[in-house]
């Protein structure tokens, strides 16, 4: 796995040295040692004022020693060992420990360079971007085309029906048909969007004391939807930099099928991927829930509503074929 081809280290600049912020990186970990490991190196040089918090949820692998055995001295580096209960809850055990002006969460699949982070926070510090609550760069994939699923709208009624009728598709650059990735937005510059995830999220300390931790109800799949509508409900702006570009092997931390070229993807069981795929239909039955539901009349709850028992019926069809 080509992995150190896209590090881009370099001096950092004297102008972030003297405000030097303090950046928690926090890591949530299953099953993926060889990533983590080459994640964690990765991060150990790109950014003097850190610490980096791995929570392992019960990996049963090589993990927790490797981590132990490899960085066990470093004193920048905190191991977090806890029972398997999601990547919100895993993010909760994180932000305990975390004493950072920002956070930074990250899959072990995502490598940003030095030149990325200094970017990222000399775009936060900037006086103009005070409001600004998330910021995430153009996640990009090993075979150098754009993870879109870092470039979202909220899953409204309208913008759901169109993606999964496949409209967004036939109009990528419609507002109207493709607000799902919001494919229309000017990628010459930053702007604004609604979603970005949490393979590469970096956020202000003050949004979450603003408000409250990750929901643990998301265990996984939907964790990134409802903190990007919280942040952004509360006054906060999720702003997308399409020039500054993290590496994401998709997929390799939850054994996606296109991700097994990946060195280190994770090897989970049947039962896991089987939970996977229904966890992707109960987030969106949560998030609409939560947040969605009150907005729109019966009618249109009852046709989301029944969507989502169809998806349930189709996904737990497939899980039963495996």
């Amino acid at each position: 796995m080509p992995v150190v081809s896209y590090y881009v280290h370099r001096t950092t600049s004297s102008s972030i040295i003297d405000n030097m912020k303090k950046i928690s990186f926090i890591i949530v970990n299953y099953k993926t040692p060889v990533l983590l490991e080459r994640c964690v190196e990765n991060l150990l040089n790109i950014w003097p004022n850190k610490e980096i918090i791995v929570v392992d949820n019960d990996s049963q692998d090589d993990s927790v020693s490797l981590v132990k055995k490899r960085f066990g001295r470093n004193k920048e580096i905190t191991l977090i060992e806890e029972p398997n209960n999601g990547i919100s809850a895993g993010y909760n055990k994180g932000l305990e420990k975390a004493t950072g002006d920002y956070y930074c969460y990250l899959g072990t699949d995502a490598f940003p360079s030095r030149e990325a982070v200094e970017k990222l926070i000399s775009y936060m510090e900037a006086d103009e971007n005070k409001d600004i609550g998330i910021v995430t760069p153009m996640l990009v994939l090993s075979d150098g085309s754009m993870d879109w699923d870092a470039h979202r709208g909220f899953s409204t009624p309208w913008s759901s029906f169109t993606h999964f009728a496949g409209l967004n598709l036939l109009f990528p650059k419609s507002k109207i048909f493709n607000q799902y990735f919001q494919g229309y937005k000017d990628f010459t510059k930053p702007h604004e969007i609604d979603v970005c995830i949490s393979h590469f999220m970096l956020m202000r300390k003050e949004v979450i004391e603003k408000i409250g931790k990750w929901d643990e109800k998301f265990w996984v799949y939907g964790e990134d939807l409802d903190i990007c509508y919280r942040t952004k409900k509360a006054g906060f702006k999720i702003m997308y930099l399409p020039d500054i570009k993290v590496l994401h092997f998709k997929g390799a931390t939850v054994g996606r099928k296109y991700s097994k070229e990946v060195e280190g993807a994770a090897n989970i069981s049947q039962s896991i991927k089987n939970r996977l795929t229904k966890g992707t239909v109960i987030a969106m039955e949560l998030f609409y829930k939560k947040h969605l539901a009150k907005k729109y009349p019966f009618f249109i709850n009852w046709l989301v509503f029944l969507g989502i028992f169809l998806m349930k019926f189709v996904r737990g069809f497939l899980v039963k074929k495996h």
